[in-house]
């Protein structure tokens, strides 16, 4: 945990929480296992004070003090009052600590003080939970670890709007790299806070783009004389809204690239194709960054090239989700069924043209449909 808080500092967060036993659970363990560990935060708490203060950061204890070991609870006490001053940082240290019970404690000291019921609002609850005065006190993400896909209770009364992030290994492996991985992963989403979402839509028709899309895979349906530039035009211009100049230009851009690509060009492909991406950025206000979605392109076209069989796709499908997830700013979760669907048309595709069957053209526009209404759902 001391080597994540000092990461979370670095990347210039303000304040984290970390839970370390809640109201429920530390009472049924092992009388030994609960001294052991009240023991290690204690001195935990000691050994890094220091350092606490030199940084500037501001120790505080959210939850119940009443059962708590006495010793502990003087330790929490001097590190809260050494630090009390500090403002460049918070850890909150959530040590029996519940979210029900936190609420419940704040209701009985509004009781207690004789507030009227006509008085009490949000803003004034605010005022009697742990994080009273702090600057800070509602958070932006919870990292839930050890596979399990519930909060617990975690800050209930401030986490309304709290995005979530599931993390398949226990604690003790959540080590920087996979905190990264969070915090990427929540940059990427859009959030509302209970409104509506503000931001120019995509206005593409699925089955429309899909058929588009579909025909260029099929060179042979080009009507004759169209240039397969003209055609990839119209597709870009349905899927991006783009106008009909820029939409030639990301045209001339896209063929290249896939040009170069069906020649194993790969290296070839990357010139145009990082163009494209930074003429969609600039048109359509996206915030991706066209090096790295090139890249993640480049390889999903790799990883794709002849795939014929579903079982092969394994590690195609985690590309895939990397790059919608990085071209739509969407979570990782939200991309999976992005990935999965794209990664099947393709192995339709790839059969379709081994000449296995119009079936598998069928297929691939079924697949390509549902991968563009999926999208609109999810950026639209």
């Amino acid at each position: 945990m001391v080597d994540l808080t000092r990461a979370i500092r670095q990347w210039g967060i303000h304040t984290v929480t970390a839970w370390g036993l809640s109201t429920e659970n530390w009472l049924e363990r092992p009388e030994k296992e609960v001294d052991f560990l009240m023991k290690a935060i204690g001195f935990q708490l000691e050994v890094h004070l220091k350092e606490a203060k030199r940084e500037g950061v501001r120790i505080i204890h959210v939850g119940r003090k009443d059962r708590l070991p006495h010793f502990l609870i003087e330790k929490i006490h001097k590190a809260e009052e050494a630090t009390k001053d500090n403002s460049k940082h918070i850890l909150n240290l959530a040590l029996d600590y519940g979210g029900q019970d936190e609420i419940v404690r704040a209701v009985q000291k509004i009781v207690r003080d004789g507030i009227k019921p006509e008085d009490i609002d949000v803003k004034l609850l605010d005022k009697y939970m742990d994080t009273a005065d702090q600057p800070y006190p509602y958070p932006d993400l919870i990292v839930r670890t050890s596979g399990e896909q519930r909060t617990s209770g975690i800050l209930l009364w401030q986490s309304h709007y709290a995005e979530t992030y599931w993390e398949a290994d226990h604690f003790p492996d959540f080590v920087q790299d996979k905190l990264r991985t969070a915090i990427l992963d929540y940059s990427r989403r859009r959030r509302r806070f209970g409104g509506n979402d503000v931001e120019e839509h995509l206005k593409f028709r699925p089955e429309v783009t899909a058929k588009l899309e579909l025909n260029w895979w099929r060179l042979r349906k080009i009507p004759e004389g169209t240039r397969f530039r003209d055609y990839a035009r119209e597709h870009l211009k349905e899927q991006y809204g783009l106008s009909k100049e820029l939409a030639l230009k990301a045209a001339k851009y896209m063929t290249e690239a896939v040009i170069s690509g069906e020649d194993s060009k790969w290296e070839k492909s990357r010139v145009p194709l990082k163009k494209f991406y930074k003429l969609i950025k600039e048109e359509l206000k996206l915030a991706f960054e066209p090096s790295f979605s090139t890249s993640l392109q480049v390889k999903l076209w790799q990883d794709l090239n002849g795939k014929e069989d579903v079982k092969e796709v394994g590690d195609v499908e985690e590309t895939a989700r990397q790059y919608y997830a990085e071209v739509y700013r969407i979570s990782l979760f939200q991309a999976a069924k992005l990935a999965h669907l794209r990664v099947l048309a393709n192995v339709e595709r790839n059969l379709a043209e081994r000449g296995m069957g119009e079936y598998h053209w069928a297929r691939a526009e079924d697949y390509l449909q549902k991968f563009y209404s999926a999208l609109k759902e999810r950026v639209a």
